[in-house]
C-alpha cells in the first residue's frame, strides 16, 4: 500500500502502540459499564478514574477537574454554551483566529441574543494589544483564546491574557488541543477557568477529549441523561478510548521537552529550506510549536502543491484538517492581513514523534522539484 511520509502531526497523530496495547483488554474480556455495580462496571470505574487522574497530571490540574468528551470541539462546544445557558446574554469575546469548534458556538450565542466580539491579532497571529484593552472596557461575561494555533503554531500569552479577564470579571477559555505533548500546559498557571485537550493529537484514538474545568465554575450540560462526569456529559464512557488518552498523557508528558527540542531543530532545518525555496513564512516572527511551519510559495496554489506532494510521497495540508472542505482562504491568515491571493498558497508541515531528518531532506527536495514545475506550468500558460 501507498504510505506518504506523514508530516500532518497537527491533524491527527498516529496511536502510540503503548496506548493500543493498553486499549486492547477494554476492547474485549474487558466490557463492563462503569455505571455498574458488579466486578465488571468496578474494573471499569477504577480503569477511568485511574485514566482521570493521568489526564490530570499532565496538566497540572486535579483529578476531579477532568471532564471527559467525546473529544475537543465537544469540550470547546460544552464550556462556551454551558456557561453561556446560565447567564443572561451579554458580551462574548472570542479571538479572530479560534478554530471554528469556538467560532460556530460563539456565533450561534449571539444568533441567541448574546454580542459577539472577535478579538484582532496583528500580522504575527498574536492578539492585538490594543484591541484587547478596548474588549477589556466592554466588561466581556465569556472570553475564549486559543493557546497555540493549530495552523500557524502561533503561542498567546494565555496567562497574562486570562488574569486580565478574570479582573475584568470575565470566565476565560483556552483550546489548548494543540499545545499539549508539545509544549508545558499546567491549568494552575495558565489561571484559566476551563481548558479543552483531545487525545487523538498527542498518540491517542480518536473519539475521546477532556475539558479540564475550575469546580467554581457551573455549566449547563449539553447532554442530559445518567449523570456521568459529574452530571456535565451523560452517556456511557468509552472506557477503552478513556484508557488510551490517560496513557497517551503519560507518554506525552515523559516525552516533554527534551522531544520538543528535537522537534524544533528539525522545524529549524524545514524551514531553512523553505526560504531557499522562496516560501514566505507565516508568524515565523513569533513564539510558537516546535513542530508546525507555515508557508506559501507565491503564485502557486496550495491545495495543488498539497496534491502534488501527496503523489510524490509526503502528506500535508492547506491548513486546518477541520475546513478542508472549504475553499476560501485560511481565515487564521486573512485576521494576520495576509492578501487572499497568498493566503491561497498556504501550505502546512506539522512534525511529530517519528519525523526524522530524511523526511525533512526528502520534503525539501520534492517541494523544489515541484515548486520548478508548477512555475513552469504556470509561465507556459501565460
Amino acid at each position: 500500500m501507498f504510505a506518504p511520509t506523514y508530516l500532518d502531526w497537527n491533524a491527527t497523530t498516529p496511536l502510540d502502540p503503548a496506548v493500543r496495547e493498553a486499549m486492547l483488554p477494554w476492547l474485549d474480556a474487558r466490557y463492563g459499564n462503569a455505571s455498574s455495580r458488579h466486578e465488571y462496571g468496578r474494573q471499569a470505574r477504577a480503569a477511568i478514574d485511574e485514566a482521570r487522574a493521568r489526564v490530570a497530571a499532565a496538566l497540572g490540574a486535579h483529578a476531579t477537574e477532568v471532564v471527559f468528551t467525546s473529544g475537543g470541539s465537544e469540550a470547546n462546544n460544552l464550556f462556551v454554551k454551558g456557561a453561556a445557558a446560565l447567564k443572561k446574554p451579554a458580551l462574548i469575546a472570542v479571538s479572530a483566529i479560534e478554530h471554528p469548534c469556538v467560532r460556530e458556538p460563539a456565533r450561534q450565542l449571539a444568533r441567541q441574543g448574546w454580542t459577539l466580539r472577535e478579538i484582532a491579532v496583528d500580522a504575527q497571529g498574536r492578539i492585538d494589544a490594543e484591541d484587547w484593552r478596548a474588549v477589556l472596557a466592554g466588561r466581556p461575561a465569556l472570553v475564549s483564546v486559543m493557546l497555540a494555533n493549530n495552523e500557524t503554531g502561533v503561542l498567546q500569552d494565555v496567562a497574562a491574557l486570562a488574569a486580565e479577564a478574570r479582573a475584568a470579571g470575565a470566565l476565560f477559555h483556552t483550546d489548548a488541543v494543540q499545545a499539549l505533548g508539545k509544549m508545558a500546559v499546567d491549568f494552575r498557571t495558565l489561571g484559566v477557568h476551563g481548558l479543552t485537550v483531545s487525545a487523538h493529537k498527542i498518540g491517542g484514538p480518536l473519539g475521546a477529549g477532556a475539558l479540564v474545568l475550575d469546580k467554581r465554575v457551573e455549566l449547563a450540560p449539553l447532554i442530559a441523561g445518567g449523570g456521568q462526569e459529574r452530571g456535565l456529559r451523560s452517556g456511557t464512557e468509552n472506557v477503552a478510548a478513556i484508557v488510551g488518552f490517560g496513557v497517551a498523557c503519560e507518554r506525552a508528558l515523559a516525552r516533554g521537552a527534551a522531544e520538543a527540542e528535537r522537534l524544533a531543530a528539525l522545524r529549524d532545518e524545514l524551514e531553512r529550506g523553505l526560504a531557499a525555496h522562496g516560501a514566505k513564512l507565516f508568524s515565523a516572527g513569533a513564539p510558537r510549536l516546535p513542530n508546525t511551519s507555515f508557508f506559501a510559495v507565491e503564485g502557486i496554489d496550495g491545495e495543488t502543491l498539497v496534491g502534488r506532494l501527496d503523489r510524490a510521497g509526503f502528506a500535508c495540508a492547506s491548513g486546518s484538517a477541520c475546513s478542508s472542505a472549504d475553499p476560501r482562504p485560511s481565515g487564521v491568515l486573512l485576521a494576520m492581513g495576509v492578501e487572499p491571493v497568498l493566503a491561497r498558497g498556504a501550505v502546512r508541515v506539522s512534525l511529530g514523534r517519528d519525523s526524522t531528518a530524511e523526511d525533512v531532506r526528502g520534503f525539501l527536495g520534492a517541494l523544489g522539484r515541484l515548486v520548478d514545475e508548477l512555475k513552469n506550468l504556470t509561465a507556459m500558460a501565460v
